[in-house]
């Protein structure tokens, strides 16, 4: 939109959180509380967008450091007007709207920031309060009107009286000003208060004293600006969230039988006629081909999946998984595990930063890392690719349609060439050349235990 800018409020403590992270730091579905609010104003593609932040402004800069963001420090928290306050440095000479907002209210929808700007300059305002008419408005400011339907000010619960706690109306906290009249008024907000703070409310009386026109939109949900105040809220938040991709996913026809108890993070990508079963979570960055089965109770992060594969019971983190693939249970795919079409990890088996040809099985109780397994490997139980030398990390590589025994031990840098069978038990050290079998493991001998000889001959002669 042009000719508008926005301000987040972003400076509070949120003592109520009981943490050491500034509060627009906590993780909703993954992302920081602040990312929401700045991913749904981004939306509008205002000019610029300043972050008032205030407790833990170094971690919050730090974060936001890459994001084009105008940082404006509240050192002395003094309340939401002192906070805008703050920012009419940046922008006293800007001509337009100036959007404001809480950055601890994430849900909050662009299409209702859109429809809030759209009706604020429709009706030429000065000042417009994003509202919502509430069956249970308790707790909220209340918007009182004139009978032409002005707004003259906003009511706090605790001041309001009777007669305003009847209005259904509320305040959502966040508003359209028009700059540069939202300044004076700023400029004008006192503390004459129990909490000596200077409240953003009272600019809404102040414009409408100075004949000023000041609406209020009322088009936004209870959901919508849920405040993040402390971790009960954080959870109500993240089961809205959860909803809402849920829902996506399944008009978009993914079968989630059991919603309530799987978890799809925003961002990630699922194909059609993929069943997600119970105690499953996706993650962002994931991309899941179609006619999968995930879970149950599996967790899939930064990961690709194709076409027709089967996961159940297992964990994944940046791996690639080929079509028909079939993991788990309980397999563990780290960083850099590729499965290609037809491969098989089974129970009980990791692999990290390798390569498993296709149709290859490495089918339970064995550490694949650091290696490449061509097609057609089958590799036994209790196998392991012995990588890591206390320096570096050293490659296993092994041939096509290659049989690896139970219980043998690679240590890298070794490679097995193609067509070669290794027996049970063998620890290799070398290079096995292809087509042969290779055995690495002592001679079987068999010595006569000398206690068992002496009590033996005790009880003969006691006999």
């Amino acid at each position: 939109m042009k000719n508008l800018s926005v301000v987040i409020l972003a400076a509070g403590e949120g003592t109520r959180m009981k943490s050491a992270k500034p509060k627009v730091l906590h993780g909703l579905a993954g992302t920081p509380l602040v990312r929401w609010v700045l991913s749904a104003v981004r939306q509008l593609k205002p000019e610029s967008i300043h972050l008032v932040v205030g407790h833990g402004a170094a971690e919050v800069r730090k974060e936001l450091s890459a994001d084009g963001i105008v940082f404006v420090e509240q050192k002395q928290r003094l309340g939401s007007g002192h906070a805008l306050r703050r920012a009419a440095k940046h922008l006293l000479n800007f001509r337009g709207d100036v959007l404001v907002l809480c950055a601890d209210t994430p849900l909050i929808r662009p299409e209702t920031l859109r429809r809030l700007i759209a009706f604020h300059r429709k009706e030429k305002n000065a000042a417009t309060v994003l509202s919502g008419c509430f069956s249970n408005p308790f707790g909220y400011g209340r918007i009182v009107r004139s009978p032409s339907g002005q707004v003259k000010c906003i009511t706090e619960e605790k001041d309001a009286t009777p007669e305003q706690k009847l209005i259904t109306e509320i305040n959502s906290g966040i508003y359209c000003f028009a700059s540069p009249p939202i300044w004076n008024a700023v400029s004008r907000i006192g503390n004459m208060n129990a909490k000596r703070e200077y409240y953003l409310t009272d600019a809404i009386a102040i414009l409408d004293a100075g004949g000023r026109k000041v609406g209020a939109y009322s088009g936004v949900t209870p959901e919508e600006i849920l405040g993040i105040n402390d971790r009960i809220n954080l959870a109500a938040a993240e089961e809205i969230v959860r909803s809402r991709v849920l829902a996506r996913h399944m008009a978009d026809g993914v079968t989630i039988p059991a919603p309530q108890h799987t978890h799809v993070m925003p961002g990630a990508k699922i194909g059609r006629d993929t069943v997600l079963y119970p105690g499953t979570v996706i993650e962002s960055g994931t991309v899941i081909g179609s006619n999968c089965r995930i879970g149950p109770y599996t967790l899939v992060r930064d990961s690709r999946i194709g076409d027709n594969a089967e996961i159940s019971f297992s964990c994944l983190t940046g791996a690639v998984v080929g079509d028909g693939v079939r993991v788990g249970p309980y397999a563990h795919l780290r960083p850099g595990a590729v499965l290609r079409k037809g491969a098989r990890v089974g129970n009980f088996s990791e692999v990290k930063k390798s390569v498993v040809g296709e149709g290859s099985k490495v089918n339970h109780l064995s550490y694949i890392g650091d290696a490449y397994l061509g097609r057609g490997v089958n590799i036994g139980a209790g196998t392991i690719t012995c990588n890591f030398d206390g320096v570096n990390k050293n490659k296993t590589f092994i041939g096509d349609r290659t049989f690896v025994g139970s219980n043998v031990n690679l240590v890298a840098p070794i490679k097995i060439g193609a067509d070669t069978v290794l027996a049970a038990g063998s620890t290799f050290t070398e290079n096995v050349p292809g087509g042969s079998l290779g055995i690495a493991r002592s001679r079987q001998i068999h010595k006569v235990r000398k206690k068992v000889t002496d009590r033996q001959d005790e009880q003969d002669s006691v006999g």
